[in-house]
């Protein structure tokens, strides 16, 4: 893949009252290209992910961008959504027009602003990632579709709560240690198996604690052409960018396998030339705990059905054999749905730059990143690397 990122910004996740989109836009755009060492009117292109889809009044939010620096003006600017994994569709627009020639530096932005509506009006925007005919009537909305596929999961390989909590308790270890993170809190694994007060069943079998965070928040990206990242030290490199759409309802495939995750795993790391065992950390999409239990064996992590293992025998963990959001994840760091894509991206670069401060990595050369729409329908996987990797 021919191209770098070459510098980023991100909000604190988390409720941001008095905020809306825009104005969490205006947060990131400029700082992203200072950061990247250049000006906002050196950008050739933006490309804004937002899921919206009645989260926000305002549509055609493309130019929303240009309100954050006057040089923005005149710039192309195009609005791209595909559910949870748009931060990540809007990267590899990106990478396209960077691919095609048409562009230097691509800024990308991924934002949404969540909190601003009741919980049933929340929970009816994100079910509009499932397929309505079939599964729009799912009790508890879109935790229903993933609550299902556990239930599924679990008929099939036996109860898998005690991996879930595991799964639950890293991701908030983890998330202790990230200043951004929406829940910056050390939970521990029993708080995360027991029902309670503070932690009841959502819908069976999941926890509140194995459902991710309603969200607001913004993060961005400017992404360079070679020529432009050339000589820069910090600038990491996007080695393979890899998109797979798998079925929308549910009933067209085995939700307990995530085959286009697979699928998608599969030719990035042979478009890459590498192995899983190459990667020194993944960020992956923990919507939801079980989504991480089976992004375990669609990497190849681990055997279909055997991902409880890794996460009971702590091969996830950061001083594990492959280290799985160490960041937090969408569980404790927070998944406003457009900037998600875009933040696991900037959460892995700064691993490889050094720059992760408290969650940093002894060794981080090569990272991956696993960002799903809906139930492992638009999937895509992103290898990244360091210069020295």
């Amino acid at each position: 893949m021919t191209a770098s990122i070459l510098g980023w910004s991100h909000t604190p996740f988390g409720k941001h009252d008095g905020a809306d989109a825009e104005g969490l836009i205006g947060q990131v755009a400029v700082q992203a290209c200072h950061d990247a060492g250049i000006e906002p009117g050196d950008v050739d292109e933006i490309v804004l992910g937002t899921f919206g889809e009645g989260f926000q009044p305002q549509g055609f939010p493309a130019s929303l961008v240009l309100q954050a620096d006057p040089a923005f003006r005149f710039k192309p600017a195009t609005h791209l959504e595909n559910a949870c994994a748009t931060g990540s569709a809007a990267l590899h627009a990106g990478l396209k027009s960077i691919g095609a020639g048409q562009a230097r530096f691509v800024l990308v932005i991924g934002v949404e602003h969540m909190t601003g509506l009741p919980n049933a009006e929340i929970a009816k925007c994100l079910l509009k990632a499932a397929y309505l005919k079939e599964e729009g009537e799912i009790e508890g909305g879109f935790v229903g579709v993933f609550a299902r596929i556990a239930q599924q999961y679990f008929q099939k390989h036996g109860d898998q709560s005690d991996a879930l909590a595991a799964i639950a308790a890293k991701n908030h270890r983890n998330g202790a240690a990230n200043p951004l993170a929406q829940l910056q809190k050390d939970l521990g694994y029993e708080f995360c198996r027991s029902v309670s007060d503070k932690n009841p069943t959502v819908v069976h079998p999941l926890r509140r604690t194995d459902c991710s965070l309603v969200s607001d928040g913004a993060a961005a990206l400017v992404l360079a052409a070679p020529d432009a990242a050339h000589g820069r030290e910090r600038a990491v490199k996007v080695r393979t960018a890899v998109q797979v759409n798998d079925f929308l309802p549910m009933s067209k495939r085995d939700v307990t396998q995530f085959e286009g995750c697979r699928e998608a795993w599969s030719r990035a790391l042979d478009a890459s030339g590498l192995t899983l065992a190459d990667l020194d950390l993944v960020e992956t999409h923990d919507c939801f705990t079980i989504a991480e239990l089976i992004e375990y064996e669609a990497m190849g992590l681990c055997a279909p059905g055997q991902g409880a293992r890794a996460a009971l025998e702590g091969w996830t963990a950061n001083d594990g054999k492959l280290p799985v959001n160490p960041s937090g994840g969408l569980k404790s760091k927070g998944h406003p749905i457009g900037a998600t894509g875009v933040s696991m991206h900037v959460m892995a670069a700064m691993q490889l730059t050094g720059e992760a401060g408290a969650m940093q990595l002894p060794k981080a050369g090569r990272a991956g990143v696993f960002n799903m729409g809906g139930a492992a329908v638009a999937n895509y996987v992103s290898i990244l690397e360091s210069g020295t990797a």
